[in-house]
């Protein structure tokens, strides 16, 4: 690796100079330290996998037809709603039509009952009632004057008094007939004709809606906003109930499907919006957003693969739609950085700062111009860092610039004392 020509020359200038004192057996070696930091770190490993649609359908048809409008082609962008093919609906319209004819008629038949009898019909039934009560009166009347003149003399027939008899037997029946009609029409139609009328609409509108359904069917749509990626049919072919006319993925959001090791499954936390987890696209890298996109953990599927001990974890991202259809396309090649732990109290020098002492790594720690090796017990690469472990303490000094040739006890003069930067985490490493 090339160093800049300012930093090799520091570099060049502080080996000379402790070559130099030492030689000469006197001064202090000039050195650059760097404070030992200690902070809480998040360990991010990077998984790879591909990107999936979000949605995905197989759209076939409902109903047997004659297909006479195909208006998709492959890529076409199609919403929620559209249609992808009409079948011939000629016959079930009709059909439609003849039905909710009878539906209104049994419909204004039951209003007519509801609405009980009008009150000019029972204006003519009190009337007919009255006539037939006079005509009733006048029959009995005369019923009476002829049987007692019957007693008196003979004047009266046998015949006579039969027919007398049977008129006003007649007209009795007649207001009594009168009278039921009267009290029949104020009170209005029975429940029961009511009940059977309202039956007989509810079974009309449920043959109306059962047609008005076989129509819909004859309209092949999409349920969700998508793109055509196959198509099956065109206009004039014949499709019988369950043939596939067309395949539609939604893209308005995809998913990335990672296998996760089963020791690194507890860490990855879901569905939670304030923790985005970062998606490499390669294939999108010379675009406006360099191929990153900010996603969200939809699902941890608890099923895993039991000869690798992996578990899929599918990672949402919000898709952009271009001229040329969705940015980010089914199929790519996906990077995915997850959280696979933390280390509440990590301490963390630059890398240059690791020397090799009898064979174990180990930082030269400046406590009054004298520095020693502390050694290491374990080292792990953090971003441009290391985490280390050992008897290092935070905020001590560690030489990071013309350490290769000091010797324990070898006495320093810090002649700067740099900063360096901790990453927010380590993608691409796991603990």
């Amino acid at each position: 690796m090339k160093l800049p020509f300012a930093k090799l020359a520091l570099a060049l200038g502080l080996c000379c100079l402790s070559e130099f004192a030492m030689a000469q057996g006197r001064g202090p070696a000039p050195v650059v330290v760097a404070k030992v930091k200690q902070q809480p770190i998040t360990y991010v490993q990077t998984f790879v996998g591909t990107v999936m649609p979000s949605q995905r359908a197989t759209i076939g048809s409902a109903v047997d037809g004659r297909v006479i409008e195909c208006n998709i082609e492959e890529g076409d962008r199609v919403e929620a709603g559209d249609a992808l093919a009409q079948l011939l609906t000629e016959t079930i319209r009709l059909e439609v039509k003849s039905a909710k004819s009878e539906l209104q008629y049994l419909q204004a038949k039951l209003e007519e009952l509801e609405n009980g009898t009008r009150p000019e019909q029972i204006e003519q039934a009190r009337a007919k009632m009255a006539a037939a009560k006079a005509r009733s009166d006048y029959r009995v009347e005369r019923r009476e004057r002829l049987r007692d003149l019957a007693e008196r003399s003979t004047a009266v027939t046998e015949d006579e008094w039969r027919e007398a008899l049977m008129a006003a037997a007649e007209a009795q029946e007649l207001y009594a007939e009168a009278t039921a009609v009267y009290d029949e029409a104020q009170a209005g139609p029975r429940k029961e004709a009511i009940a059977q009328a309202k039956a007989q609409v509810e079974m009309q509108q449920a043959v109306v809606n059962r047609l008005e359904d076989q129509l819909t069917k004859h309209t092949i749509s999409s349920r969700f906003a998508g793109y055509v990626v196959t198509k099956n049919t065109e206009a004039g072919s014949w499709v019988n109930r369950g043939d596939v006319v067309a395949e539609v993925v939604g893209v308005d959001t995809v998913e990335v499907v990672v296998q996760v090791l089963e020791q690194g499954v507890p860490y990855v936390t879901r569905g939670r919006e304030d923790k985005t987890v970062t998606v490499r696209v390669p294939a999108l890298s010379q675009t406006e957003s360099e191929g990153k996109f900010d996603g969200t953990v939809l699902a941890v599927v608890p099923q895993g693969d039991v000869r690798a001990r992996t578990f899929p974890v599918k990672v949402s991202i919000p898709n952009q739609s271009t001229e040329l259809g969705p940015l980010i396309k089914p199929g790519m090649y996906a990077e995915v950085d997850l959280a696979m732990g933390t280390s509440p109290q990590a301490m963390l020098v630059p890398k240059d700062a690791i020397v090799l002492n009898q064979k174990k790594k180990a930082v030269f720690v400046v406590d009054n111009g004298i520095a020693n090796p502390f050694p290491l017990t374990q080292v792990r690469e953090y971003g441009e860092c290391l985490e280390i472990w050992g008897d290092v303490l935070p905020g001590q000094l560690v030489v990071v610039e013309g350490n290769e040739r000091l010797r324990p006890g070898a006495q320093v003069s810090v002649i700067e004392t740099r900063e360096f930067e901790v990453p927010s985490t380590n993608a691409g490493t796991s603990p």
